[in-house]
This record gives structure tokens, sequence and C-alpha cells, in this order.
């Protein structure tokens, strides 16, 4: 990574590192800046630095950050010059990457659609994309409600709750176990499991070689004998995965579904409760929960940046002179608030009008496969939520919400509300049949597969035991081994 000769009017990247000129150090993407005001920290990367940025990562490790809509779309759909394989970095083959690094569960290389170009990532890719693809959308959105309601009514009578830690953070993982073919009450498990993983204790070291064992035991039964589930039809695929193949992108599938289902879900709901444009929507008004989904992923995105590209030769972008083996950060948040893109003026604006343009799930041929069961996911679970409780409103100011200091991840640490409606208990759910494929469809369209509203109808949303719960200690762990959140 080095610097533009000579530098730049606005200012060129002097910074520490190998083959870098001593001098001012890199901006940090990590801790209490890119958490408490990420917008501010982007604005000013952007007006020194320009569409490209040097950053640290952590000390003594540089990169860039592709702030620039159109930079980053160049970034995604040049695979010649910009790899998926971080075995390409100069950091780690220059020793300089501690063992103990937090980077490392996100920059290490995995024999997954994450990590490889052309071909074989275009043969992994169609086996996950395929395999989501075959799930019926209407039994996903009555898993999700379920899940949803049961959660709901599993909270105590005193009128309180915390809306990350009681139901964003554990109902993705309760719908996923079901998706991959576990039963529904591995569920609460799997994210005990889960929260030991952020501690480097011997206890983390069990839960994490007890939840890889029960993948590979899911995976050698359904080779045996396949059913209705992600696993069965991921190796039925015409790919061919092994069944190593197969475990890695089931992790791939559960970390990214799960992290980001979770920081999607907990950001709609901040935004319904705090801005008063959506205050209306909790007693049906004009903007809908689609909207509110659509101008999270324009501003606060689940996933705010992304590792990465790596620079295969010498090259030029955003006016930064790339080194080979550099590794280039995806500034997704930074790039949709870019003010040379298409759409985003209107987005500053509070006026999204349905655009789509915005790059929360990335751009070319690595884009996010799992973006449309994630949205349906999503928006049943925050329509059920507000059926239910429709009086939500905050417990603590919104200056008070505090964020995880994650440099990939936008994620509240907690959302306390209150409310106090409380409707007559709902009947049990009816026994619902087994998942069932149905033919291999085409690639389906962007957007919700259904009409979406502020309070669904009594078709898709049932009535909620009276009750609610204190809110829950915060909880530690973010993700499966710290892999998307980087902690």
């Amino acid at each position: 990574m080095t610097a533009p000769e000579p530098p730049r009017a606005s200012g060129c990247p002097v910074a520490h590192g190998a083959g870098l000129p001593a001098g001012v150090p890199l901006t940090p993407l990590y801790g209490a800046a890119v958490a408490d005001d990420p917008h501010g920290l982007y604005a000013r990367l952007r007006a020194r630095y320009g569409p490209v940025a040097p950053i640290e990562l952590e000390p003594g490790v540089e990169a860039w950050l592709v702030l620039g809509y159109a930079e980053l779309l160049e970034l995604t759909r040049n695979e010649e010059l910009f790899s998926k394989d971080s075995r390409r970095w100069r950091v780690p083959a220059e020793g300089r990457l501690a063992p103990d690094s937090r980077l490392a569960p996100m920059t290490s290389w995995r024999p997954t659609l994450l990590n490889l170009d052309g071909a074989e990532h275009q043969r992994l890719r169609a086996a996950v994309a395929d395999t989501l693809a075959q799930i019926d959308h209407r039994q996903l959105r009555e898993t999700t409600e379920a899940a949803a309601n049961d959660l709901i009514d599993s909270w105590g009578p005193d009128g309180t709750a915390d809306l990350v830690t009681q139901y964003a953070r554990a109902l993705p993982l309760l719908v996923f176990t079901q998706l991959v073919g576990l039963p529904a009450a591995a569920g609460p498990h799997l994210i005990e499991l889960i929260s030991h993983f952020v501690d480097s204790s011997a206890e983390s070291v069990r839960a994490n070689a007890e939840f890889q064992a029960i993948l590979v035991d899911l995976v050698q039964r359904r080779r045996a004998a396949p059913s209705a589930d992600l696993t069965s039809w991921l190796l039925a695929h015409p790919a061919a995965l092994t069944d190593e193949e197969a475990v890695h992108h089931l992790v791939v599938m559960l970390v990214a579904g799960n992290e980001t289902s979770i920081n999607w879900t907990g950001n709609t709901l901040r935004l319904l409760l705090t801005d008063r444009r959506f205050r209306a929507t909790l007693t049906g008004g004009r903007l809908t929960v689609s909207d509110a989904l659509e101008e999270v992923l324009w501003r606060d995105p689940p996933t705010q940046n992304f590792p990465g590209r790596w620079a295969t030769t010498d090259t030029v972008l955003g006016g930064q002179y790339i080194s080979a083996g550099d590794m280039l950060v995806l500034g997704l948040a930074a790039a949709n608030a870019d003010p040379a893109a298409q759409g985003v003026a209107s987005a500053a604006q509070g006026s999204l009008g349905g655009n789509r343009a915005h790059l929360a799930w990335g751009a070319g041929r690595h884009v996010c496969p799992a973006q449309h069961p994630a949205r349906i996911i999503v928006e049943t679970a925050v329509e059920t939520l507000l059926h239910r409780l429709p009086d939500l409103q905050l417990a603590v100011p919104p200056s008070e919400l505090s964020w995880r200091p994650s440099p990939w991840s936008r994620a509240l640490l907690g959302l306390p509300v209150l409310y106090s409606a409380f409707t007559p208990p709902r009947p049990p759910a009816p026994e619902r049949p087994a998942w069932t494929p149905p033919p291999l469809p085409p690639e389906p369209a962007l957007g919700p597969s259904g009409p979406s509203g502020s309070t669904p109808s009594d078709a898709t949303s049932t009535e909620r035991t009276p009750g609610s719960g204190k809110p829950a200690r915060r909880s530690r762990w973010s993700s499966l081994a710290g892999w998307w959140s980087g902690r």
C-alpha cells in the first residue's frame, strides 16, 4: 500500500505500514468513532481523500476504504484486478497480523463462495443460490411469525422488553435451524452455544466444537436420508458439493443470514420508534414497514463495511495508487451516502420512493444470494411485533442507545421498550406439514414476495397472551464465532 506521488492537493495518505513513509497516522476504522458517528467519519474521509481513503483496521494493519459509489461498483465488478482470495493479502504474508487478531475471523481464507473467484465461485454460488430459491416464501413467513409470537409470549407481565436481546437476536436462528433441517427445539441450544464463541476460554472452544459437530452430523444424516430442507437441497445440487463443502456453506448461510437479519430487524425497529415520519406507522400510517426496511438499507445497512478485495497487481482506484496485495474494504454505508450516486440525494431528503439502487447487499458476482429470504424474515418479524404490541415506545431517550463498536456490522447493543397494550390469548398454532421443495424456480425478483404494510391483516398475525418481560442482561455474543462482526 503506497501513497500517491506527488501528494494529492487534499492531502495524501502518509501512514505507517510496510513500504509507506512515516507521517500522520491512518484513520482508525474501529472503536468509538465507527460506532458513535460512522456517517461523520465517512464524510471526513471523503472530504480529505476522495472516494478511496487510507484507513487502519487495527494498530499496524492498513487498508483502503472504498467510499465512492462508482468506485465500489468498479471494485466489485473487476475480479482480475481485485480478487476475493484473501491469501493475496500482504499483511499476514509479511508477518504483521497477530495470531489473536480480531481481523482473522473475517479475513481468513476458507473454501467457500465468499473467498473464491471465477468458475469455482460460480459453481458454489449456484449451489447456494439455487438452494435458497427453493424456500417456499409463504411457509417461511408462517415459520417466522410462529417463532416471533413464541418469543413475544415468553416475555413477563411488566410491559418491558429489549427488542435486540430478547427478540431480534433470538428470532433469526430459531427460523434458520428449521430451514436447515434441525428441529425447532435445537434453536435455543444453538443460541446458547454461540453465546460462548466470543469468550477465549475452554468453554468457548467446547461450544465451537459442539456447533461444528452438529452441522457435520446433520450433513451426514441428510446425505444418507434426504429430507425437505436446505441441507438436503444443497447436497442434491448438481454442483456435487462434498460433505466438507456443505458444512462450510451451511455456516456461511447461518452466519450471513443470522447476523444480517438481527441488525436489519433492530435498525428498522429503531427507525420506526425514533423517526417522526414513521411514528404513524405504529397505528397504520402512510409509510409502511417496507419503506422503513428500504430506508435502513440506505442509511444504516446491517453490514456497513465488508472485507474485502485484494489487489492482484499495482493499479489505481479513485485517484489512489493501490499496490499488489493491498486490502480494499467495501464501504457499503459510505457508498450509499456518496453525493455523486444517483438517488442518494433523495434518500438524504427522506424520500426514498422505493429506490433500491443501494449497495447494502454488495454488487457484482458476489452480491448477497440470501437477500430475499432475509427480507421476508425481517419484514415478518417487524410486522408481527407491531401488530401484537402497537403502542411500543422507547424506554430511554434515543441518544442513550448504544452501537456495537464493530467496523463491519451496524448493530445496536440494545433497544429497551415499554408497552401497555394486551390482547386475548392467541389460539394454539395448528400442526404444519413438513416443508416440501417446489420445482426449482428462476432467480426471484428484487423485493419482498408480497405486499407489506405497517399493520398486517388478521390472516398473517395472531393474538398475544397478556404480558411482557424485563430487559435481559446484555449478551456479549454477536455472531457465529465472530465471523460476521470481527469481534
